[in-house]
């Protein structure tokens, strides 16, 4: 599989400075929604970079501070529980994901997207569907999203302990389940997420 053919075509044509963009935390009961956005030097190959969710932590790990070390300019953006419940989560997701691309230095002159929609995107873009097993830039962007968040969710479990949310990082397992009806929401779980399950 030959993760950088996507890019290579944009790259033939004149652009030079291309963005993978993903997110991390779209479907949990709780925390912040996360995304990552990676301008990656061209062909740079990274030993074992795929999608994240095809990975182990300790891969997921090593990867992340390879990206961060070999990257042209990577950005972390986030929107918070309050932020998803006043939008919805579709453009939280948006609006993290613009917050990403604003920190990159230099700007991209265009941002892949993973997934099919991108109408709330404030760049140039693409939308590429299972852009993170397809594309280098776009899995780079996904380890990035995913072990940010998951290392928030780490911390935020010592801010409000007994979810366990070091353990599911806020997604809706048994676990999760069983906590909340022993102790209720705590301020990080997703109002609009907590309804759906009544």
């Amino acid at each position: 599989m030959d993760l950088w053919e996507i890019e290579r075509g944009y790259f033939e044509s004149g652009v030079r400075l291309i963005a993978g963009v993903d997110e991390a935390g779209r479907g949990p009961l709780a925390g912040p929604v996360c995304a990552g956005a990676v301008i990656l030097p061209p062909g740079l190959i990274i030993e074992g970079l795929d999608d994240s969710k095809k990975l182990s932590e300790k891969t997921r790990e090593r990867l992340f501070d390879e990206i961060t070390e070999k990257a042209v300019a990577y950005g972390v953006g986030w929107a918070d529980v309050g932020e998803i419940d006043a939008l919805n989560i579709l453009n939280a997701t948006y609006l993290a994901m613009n917050r990403a691309i604003s920190a990159l230095r230099p700007a991209p002159e265009l941002c892949m997207i993973d997934g099919n929609r991108s109408s709330g995107i404030d760049y140039p873009n693409v939308t590429l569907v299972k852009g993170d097993s397809l594309s280098a830039s776009v899995a780079a962007a996904s380890i990035i999203a995913k072990v940010s968040r998951d290392r928030e969710m780490v911390r935020l479990n010592g801010v409000y302990p007994g979810y366990g949310f070091d353990r599911h990082k806020g997604y809706g397992t048994k676990l999760h389940y069983e906590s909340l009806r022993k102790l209720g929401p705590s301020p990080i779980h997703r109002t609009a997420f907590l309804r759906k399950m009544h």
